[in-house]
């Protein structure tokens, strides 16, 4: 089972995702209680199954498929549920919307990028602004229950929501800049590929 361990963790914060959403329903406060709480422990999953897997060398292609599914899940549940919930309004969708936008396009990326067998690595940047981006949907998702003691729990969770949009943002620039160049030497190698065809067809 130990093997598993990571793979287990990854499941398990897939299979928090519907108690996360359904909490949404239960009465104020305590409902956001439970989302946050399951929030929490599902981000710390992410964090948990990635180090058991690189320190006990236990990296698998199921886990490198599903680790990313797990988070994407996670995280477009929390925005839908705040914005189906008014906790974001306004002005505060566009960096929702950039968050959003972002995930499905490195998934498209990565898809590509697994087709071609090439990995490219997360960044220090990138694993920061993970951080940010759920200590603000943590801050959303909780700010309704502590409001009248904590007044000022929802400003600081829509700063940091914006401030996460900004580092999406350069960050999706440098993913979308890393692909490009996969792309352009795998275009690279079927032209050469083409041309030595043709030659040998001669």
């Amino acid at each position: 089972m130990g093997d598993h361990l990571p793979n287990l963790l990854t499941l398990a914060r897939i299979a928090l995702v519907p108690a996360f959403v359904a909490s949404f329903w239960m009465d104020m406060p305590a409902g956001r209680w439970v989302a946050f709480v399951v929030f929490v422990v599902a981000a710390l999953t992410d964090y948990a199954d990635g180090w058991l897997a690189r320190s006990r060398n236990l990296e698998s292609r199921l886990g490198q498929m599903l680790d990313p599914i797990a988070d994407k899940l996670l995280v477009a549940a929390a925005l839908v549920m705040l914005v189906y919930n008014d906790d974001i309004r306004g002005l505060v969708i566009i960096p929702a919307l950039i968050i959003l936008a972002r995930e499905i396009l490195v998934s498209g990326m990565r898809e590509f990028l697994a087709s071609i067998a090439v990995q490219v690595p997360v960044s220090s940047v990138s694993k920061f602004k993970t951080a940010v981006q759920l200590i603000a949907l943590a801050m959303l998702i909780l700010a309704p229950a502590v409001e009248h003691v904590w007044g000022w729990f929802h400003i600081a969770g829509i700063v940091s929501l914006w401030g996460a949009a900004v580092l999406t943002i350069y960050t999706g620039f440098s993913y979308v800049q890393a692909n490009l160049a996969h792309v352009s030497q795998e275009d690279a190698r079927d032209r050469q590929r083409r041309h030595a065809g043709a030659g040998h067809s001669t």
